[in-house]
């Protein structure tokens, strides 16, 4: 049996703005990444999807990023890797404070945004990030984009990671995301992107930009829940999945 999870970026509305539909996407996926308050999210926000999270049987974990509610975390910084372990350990653990009070717990990790690209590539970024995931929680998964520098370090960690592909995201022929700034980063076609998912969990594959395909391990699926169509795709997906035979659910947790 093939199995495949479905992520989502939640909690990302703070004060006044509401970002995404967290309730009902919620529904339809089996990871919900609980953004901390730095690129998005606030404590009532998180307390509430963390409420959600639990009465749907969705399983919770972090979504640390860069301190930029205005760039939304998506803007690169420059700091420290001192400074990238300390906000992440500091994140992870407002989320678990929250957990705990709502009678539940955090069971992953997995940084957004610029954070997430940055830890890609490079591997200091990447070991801080995997040295302050396993000296709050070892037995927390990370999250990381299949086969990139936060996957390798978390594994150097002994973490359990799973390794992540992207729906709606096209991809480099080094297997990294073409960056958003250029015109062809973001799949809109959604029977594109659902053909796309299907192979790359059957097949281990995915064609890049240049026409070549690529080798590419799908343990988590990321759905980007600040998208209009994110619920709508999410159903779709999902249906997709089952009448595929692949079942939706974290069969990372059972290695």
């Amino acid at each position: 049996m093939l199995f495949v999870d479905l992520n989502c970026d939640l909690a990302e509305s703070y004060g006044l703005f509401k970002i995404g539909n967290d309730k009902e996407v919620l529904k339809h996926i089996t990871s919900a990444n609980i953004a901390c308050g730095y690129h998005g999210g606030d404590h009532n926000v998180m307390m509430e999807t963390v409420k959600m999270a639990k009465a749907y049987g969705v399983k919770i974990g972090a979504h640390p990023g860069f301190p930029d509610l205005h760039g939304f975390g998506r803007r690169e910084m420059k700091v420290s890797n001192e400074e990238i372990y300390n906000m992440t350990v500091y994140q992870i653990g407002a989320l678990v404070a929250i957990a705990k009070a709502c009678g539940t717990k955090v069971n992953h990790v997995k940084p957004h945004g610029a954070l997430y690209n940055m830890a890609a590539k490079d591997e200091g970024i990447a070991e801080a990030i995997a040295k302050a995931v396993a000296d709050v929680d070892p037995s927390l998964v990370l999250f990381g984009l299949a086969g990139s520098s936060l996957v390798k370090a978390g594994m150097e960690r002994g973490l359990s990671v799973a390794q992540e592909v992207f729906a709606d995201r096209s991809y480099q022929p080094d297997g990294s995301l073409t960056p958003r700034s250029q015109s062809n980063a973001m799949i809109h076609d959604s029977e594109l992107a659902i053909s796309r998912v299907v192979r790359m969990v059957r097949e281990g594959k995915v064609e890049a930009v240049d026409g070549t395909d690529i080798a590419i391990k799908a343990d988590t699926v990321c759905i980007h829940g600040d998208e209009p169509q994110a619920l709508d795709f999410a159903v779709a997906l999902k249906g997709a999945l089952k009448a595929e035979g692949i079942e939706v659910g974290r069969g990372f947790d059972a290695k």
